[in-house]
């Protein structure tokens, strides 16, 4: 694989754009001839600028991070909107592209790029391998979803949720109506029983029965289908096994960050969910603003207003989409009954804002509490101002 690199002073002077390998070899000779352009123009300060381009970047990031340079990143959708300023040309071509991000550096509309270490550094990896399993998880629970339609429709009126392990288990060992109406209703009481634990029992083994004996399942194939389910509910396991492996070493990676006890202070985040957004952030020390976070995370809010029209405000979705989904989860946990912003919730709500949008909210007032308390290394205390106005008063 190859990049396109390219040099430009603050006079204007520029280099024609060049290729290099994404290799060592490679990289050391973008940053040669970078040195040599520093050198010749006496320049104090070099600044490397490159798209946000998921791992292809990576690599080079990290070469120089090592090296005296200052690193931004500009987002890909800056440089689309921008191409037409080189050459008054629609075109996009890999010789364009650094010119256009030189441009925008160049306005001053780069980017922080911030390099996650240590313990951030792998949380993000875990965090998005996680992500990854679970994704992977649901693509199988729509497969055998499908798949026991075909042989035992009837099922998925009684086993309602795929994910639950009673229902893998009867899938995995009894699959088709025939092994269900053979084993009788008081044997499949005692399978349901014991394997959800108490939760399931006659009532629903007399259901799953009865299913049974109605059933309009294909039978033509049905042996090759059974032979699939098997399949899909193993890998299915599989990958529960390495999802919890995965939340373990999370948890104890977590441990290593400093500032992590101030993120489970609140009330809603657990170890996962902290260890999710310190993966994401980065590392919440190299923010200075909370206006920072939230942009990072893609919760700024924009609004498109001309004239007499005035337009809705929404966010961005420009940061990374990851924060953004483990906030809003984290966002539903925090405005339960006895969460800690239930309040503020129940105030958009009544304002009239609908349900995912005052969520959304909260998402934003979340990050800025986690922002806060890292920042002053707190704890979170709920009620502070009227424990703070008590002790007060008793002084």
């Amino acid at each position: 694989m190859k990049h396109t690199g390219y040099c430009r002073c603050p006079d204007g002077t520029d280099i024609k754009p060049f290729e290099f390998f994404n290799t060592g070899r490679g990289f050391q000779e973008f940053w040669d001839r970078v040195c040599q352009m520093k050198k010749t123009h006496e320049l104090e300060e070099v600044v490397v600028g490159f798209e946000s381009t998921g791992p292809y970047a990576e690599p080079l990031l990290h070469f120089l991070q090592k090296r005296d340079a200052r690193l931004v990143q500009v987002n890909p959708m800056h440089t689309k909107k921008l191409k037409e300023l080189q050459g008054n040309s629609p075109a996009k071509t890999d010789q364009k592209d650094p010119k256009v991000i030189a441009d925008i550096i160049e306005l001053g509309h780069a980017l922080t790029v911030i390099i996650p270490e240590g313990a951030a550094a792998e949380l993000r990896r875990l965090t998005q391998a996680r992500e990854r399993s679970i994704q992977r998880r649901s693509i199988l629970l729509n497969q055998l979803q499908d798949l026991v339609f075909l042989v035992f429709p009837e099922f998925l009126e009684v086993m309602k949720d795929m994910t639950i392990k009673s229902a893998q288990y009867l899938l995995k060992n009894h699959p088709r109506p025939q092994d269900i109406a053979e084993e009788g209703i008081d044997a499949l009481t005692q399978i349901l029983k014991k394997v959800s634990r108490g939760r399931l029992g006659k009532e629903r083994s007399e259901a799953l029965y009865h299913a049974a004996g109605e059933s309009m399942g294909i039978e033509v194939g049905q042996e090759s289908i059974i032979f699939e389910i098997k399949e899909i509910i193993s890998t299915i396991e599989g990958i529960d096994r390495f999802t919890a492996e995965l939340e373990n070493h999370m948890s104890n990676h977590l441990k290593q960050v400093p500032y992590s006890k101030s993120i489970l202070s609140l009330k809603g985040i657990g170890d996962i969910t902290a260890a999710g957004l310190i993966g994401e952030m980065g590392d919440f020390r190299k923010f200075t603003t909370i206006s920072e976070v939230i942009k990072h995370a893609g919760l700024d809010l924009f609004e498109i207003s001309s004239g007499k029209h005035k337009g809705k405000r929404r966010i961005s979705k420009r940061g990374r989409p990851l924060l953004r989904k483990l906030l809003f989860f984290a966002s539903i946990n925090v405005v339960r009954k006895d969460g800690i912003l239930h309040k503020q919730y129940q105030l958009h709500l009544q304002k009239g804002m609908p349900k995912i949008k005052a969520l959304v909210a909260i998402s934003r007032k979340l990050i800025s509490v986690i922002f806060a308390l890292v920042r002053n290394h707190s704890i979170y205390m709920d009620n502070y101002s009227k424990i703070k106005y008590q002790l007060k008063e008793a002084a």
